[in-house]
């Protein structure tokens, strides 16, 4: 942030979060960028018009659910950013396009200083066109694998329905992070190695086909709920 306002910039965030929730985060996270909301798309949808950059976002927000202090009347963002000097020239653009190997835009993002030097090559350029979007930028993070994802999900709701991690507030924590979800996959394998063990395996198999039913409405449902381009 330092070099960026040295150089005579500034960094905004938007959020399809409420703006009074902007505001409490900025408060509570004591954050150094000013951020807005934009629960009706309002900002997202000048963006496109301007030609910047075109965000995707999904409308579908049962996986969040019900949460009495916040709706998503239009969706909510996938992450993105967009950089623009003072002429309305667009200097980097990156959005996510949410899929499989990144977790329906629940993965990594751009590393910061990559993205920064990014905005640097731009401005030295002195060319006049937009930049394009960029598609293989240096994350920040590695990527999940959906099927790791689902496993996360499934061990949460305990086996029975897979559960989407819920958006906390106030300093709250779930009481499930993802690592005590995927700890609990130990100890139901070990069960099924343990029936296998003492039942006979046709009926463990008949147990197991079962489960599978019984666990495929859920799987249907995340995969309807979570957004894959």
């Amino acid at each position: 942030m330092a070099e960026i306002r040295a150089a005579g910039g500034e960094v905004y965030g938007i959020t399809s979060e409420p703006n009074s929730l902007a505001i409490e985060a900025e408060d509570a996270w004591n954050m150094t960028i000013p951020v807005v909301g934009d629960p009706h798309h309002e900002i997202r949808r000048d963006l496109k018009d301007r030609g910047w950059i075109d965000i995707f976002y999904n409308s579908d927000c049962g996986h969040l659910r019900a949460r009495d202090w916040v709706s998503h009347p239009k969706g909510y963002y996938q992450p993105a950013v967009v950089a623009i000097d003072k002429s309305q020239r667009v200097l980097y653009k990156w959005r996510c396009v949410p899929k499989y190997s990144n977790m329906s835009g629940a993965g990594a993002r751009p590393e910061p200083r990559y993205v920064w030097k990014k905005i640097n090559q731009a401005v030295a350029t002195f060319s006049e066109e937009n930049a394009c979007y960029d598609e293989k930028p240096f994350m920040g993070s590695e990527e999940l694998s959906w099927f790791k994802f689902l496993l996360v999900m499934v061990g949460h709701g305990w086996f029975i329905r897979p559960k989407a991690f819920p958006l906390l507030r106030d300093g709250g924590k779930d009481k499930v992070s993802p690592k005590d979800a995927m700890r609990r996959w130990q100890f139901f394998l070990m069960a099924w190695v343990l029936a296998l063990v003492v039942f006979p395996v046709k009926w463990v198999a008949v147990v197991t086909a079962l489960w599978m039913i019984l666990l495929l409405p859920g799987l249907r449902e995340i995969h309807r709920q979570f957004q894959n381009e």
